[in-house]
């Protein structure tokens, strides 16, 4: 059977992600790799990226069961300058290394973005790219920092429920997050945490 191997931020895990990963299973094996940012052991997180890998795994398990496979392999490590420039790094190649640790047979990578795709493709990640989902999860990230403030929105009906209820169990990170600034960086269209960057 193919893989299918799903490298994404997934924070949160929207209804869009909860659609591809659902589309993916109907004909592949799904291996889903939520990115995670560490220095050392420590995972950094920010505005941007405020659930640890173990809540997004948490919420995955939570709609998909045992139907998928996660993974958290695809992990960049402080200070992540080192996996720039792309194809040049030796940083950028042992990422690549890292993520078909364990992939055996013949797989692909998802996306739903072109640019990403062309980069999956330099890395010869043999890249398949869909079509780009409304929902974003920066949306839902938006609406939830907006609603710590009072402000009425209808965020948890973009996420599943089962998500809603892990992110209401975890509100305390919404509110750590929501009146801090963003810490992060763009670099060649990714972005980053600053923290660990250098």
């Amino acid at each position: 059977m193919t893989i299918a191997i799903y490298l994404a931020h997934l924070n949160p895990v929207t209804n869009a992600h909860a659609e591809i990963i659902r589309d993916l299973v109907k004909k592949d094996k799904v291996v889903v790799m939520p990115v995670r940012f560490l220095a050392g052991d420590i995972e950094i997180n920010s505005k941007s990226f405020p659930f640890t890998f173990d809540i997004r795994k948490e919420m995955l398990e939570s709609v998909f069961k045992d139907s998928i496979t996660i993974s958290s392999n695809y992990t960049f490590h402080a200070p992540f300058k080192k996996y720039f420039p792309p194809l040049v790094s030796k940083g950028s190649w042992k990422l690549r290394k890292e993520i078909l640790r364990n992939i055996e047979g013949d797989y692909y990578t998802y996306t739903g973005d072109k640019a990403e795709g062309l980069m999956l493709k330099l890395y010869r990640l043999k890249p398949k790219i869909g079509q780009r989902k409304e929902l974003s999860a920066t949306s839902v990230k938006n609406d939830m920092y907006e609603s710590v403030s009072g402000a009425k929105n209808d965020w948890e009906k973009q996420v599943p429920t089962s998500v809603a209820e892990i992110i209401n169990e975890n509100w305390s990170v919404v509110e750590k997050f929501a009146s801090s600034e963003d810490n992060t960086m763009r670099v060649l269209g990714m972005k980053f945490p600053r923290e660990g960057y250098s």
